[in-house]
């Protein structure tokens, strides 16, 4: 496995009532004395940077070994099947259409980077307990072929950034809508649901796939969900949700600024599908304007996907190498302070010159579309809300947003479709999806 460095480190188990145990690791010796009910815990001064396999042992009555021990980095992703979806799936999926991002189809036959470990949470062992639990593992062979591309990936980039070792724990059920993953106490704890019914079983996989990893250290979360949600028409509510989930996640490892990332859901056809929620056009950007709404909260980014479908058909887009990149580029920066590039431009307010919008956004530089003088995607409307296709480009580090259609402008929407074209990218990285007026810059609290 790996340990996570410069953080103390929890060892528990159990044992018989009053058993003394002895743990020994990295040059630390501690004992303690079992519980009254025969459980212990043991913390460990925080470790340092170690790529040599270590041991670890655990006396007391009996005697466990644990070898081929590492330190450095560890990372939680979960979320529902866009990020359990598996390494093996690489090697039928189409080749992509957009050749620039590669297709690592064949990294399963060459992983052999014994410093990424892999720890998959096995929701069936959990649903059987007397079936095997597989425990860590190399990433390589059949243990990374069942292990998440996306927290691959990320894993891949960190290693390959960073020099050190790697640890990635994946905790991710198919289908899964946001209310299982946070807890009962969570959603009582924020005022936004107070006096609500909660559906979709509010802590069932939270308890079993998320609470008993809390004593291991990790450095931080990658969060890949929301489709569920999103046929169910959600908004503000799902902003809230998120919230709930990161604030409860950070209590749980006492960490209030834990990194947190996530991935914007995917372009899809949600206005073709039928059920009991009514799909409009409008639906997926206003979904995503929902999960913007947590780039508020302090260490959170997010990765935007808005040109990582080749499929509008398909709910699982093959880009799992590309979204992991893009999460690393995150963590890179904001975590490890390397002085990269991680993010496309995102909005950040407007104003009024004659009959133009110029537009100011975060995570704005050069341009390397050739397109800068005339962005696709955007639109603008006057104070009746009705949009119409519009003209943009770029001065200095603003976008300039015109019509002439429209004498006086007051918003400008990019993006605003389930089927995005826009490109308007910046250091490669596409633009998040926005309009001006947003309801939820007032209605989401994050205090």
């Amino acid at each position: 496995m790996v340990l996570q460095r410069d953080k103390p480190i929890n060892i528990w188990g159990f044992g018989a009532v009053s058993e003394k145990v002895t743990v020994n690791f990295a040059g630390q010796t501690k004992t303690i004395v079992t519980d009254t009910k025969g459980n212990w815990l043991i913390v460990l001064a925080p470790l340092k940077t170690s790529a040599t396999p270590q041991k670890m042992t655990i006396s007391g009555s009996n005697k466990i070994e644990l070898t081929n021990i590492l330190v450095g980095e560890v990372w939680l992703c979960s979320g529902q099947s866009n990020m359990e979806y598996a390494m093996r799936k690489l090697a039928k999926i189409p080749k992509p259409k957009n050749e620039k991002l590669g297709f690592p189809a064949d990294e399963v036959a060459k992983a052999k980077n014994k410093q990424i470990r892999i720890f998959l949470v096995n929701r069936k062992a959990l649903i059987k307990p007397d079936s095997v639990h597989k425990s860590w593992a190399i990433a390589q062979d059949s243990a990374l072929r069942n292990f998440s591309a996306v927290g691959y990936f990320f894993a891949k980039e960190l290693q390959e950034k960073l020099g050190i070792p790697i640890g990635i724990i994946s905790s991710a059920v198919p289908g899964s809508a946001i209310e299982p993953w946070i807890s009962n106490e969570a959603f009582a704890n924020e005022p936004f649901f107070k006096g609500q019914k909660i559906g979709n079983d509010p802590s069932k996989f939270y308890t079993p796939m998320v609470e008993p990893l809390n004593k291991f250290a990790l450095r931080g979360f990658l969060w890949y969900q929301g489709e569920t949600n999103c046929f169910l028409g959600e908004t503000i509510s799902y902003a809230y949700k998120m919230k709930a989930l990161i604030t409860s996640w950070r209590k749980a490892w006492n960490d209030d600024k834990m990194p947190f990332y996530y991935v914007q859901i995917a372009p899809y056809n949600y206005s073709k599908t039928t059920g009991k929620v009514i799909m409009t056009s409008d639906t997926e950007p206003g979904f995503w304007e929902a999960q913007a709404q947590l780039l508020r909260l302090p260490n959170t980014g997010t990765v935007i996907t808005t040109d990582l479908n080749d499929n509008q058909e398909d709910l699982h887009p093959t880009y799992k190498w590309e979204i992991g990149r893009r999460l690393s580029l995150w963590a890179l920066a904001r975590t490890y302070h390397q002085k990269i590039n991680f993010s496309g431009p995102i909005y950040k307010k407007n104003r009024v010159y004659e009959n133009y919008l110029i537009l100011s956004f975060e995570h704005i530089g050069f341009f390397v579309s050739k397109e800068r003088d005339q962005f696709e995607g955007f639109e603008i409307a006057n104070k009746d809300g009705k949009f119409i296709k519009a003209k943009a480009f770029q001065k200095g580090n603003e976008i300039i947003v015109s019509s002439p259609e429209i004498a006086n402008p007051k918003y400008v929407r990019y993006n605003w479709t389930e089927n995005p074209t826009g490109n308007f990218y910046s250091n490669g990285l596409p633009a998040l999806p926005f309009r001006t007026n947003n309801p939820l810059t007032n209605q989401f609290k994050i205090n």
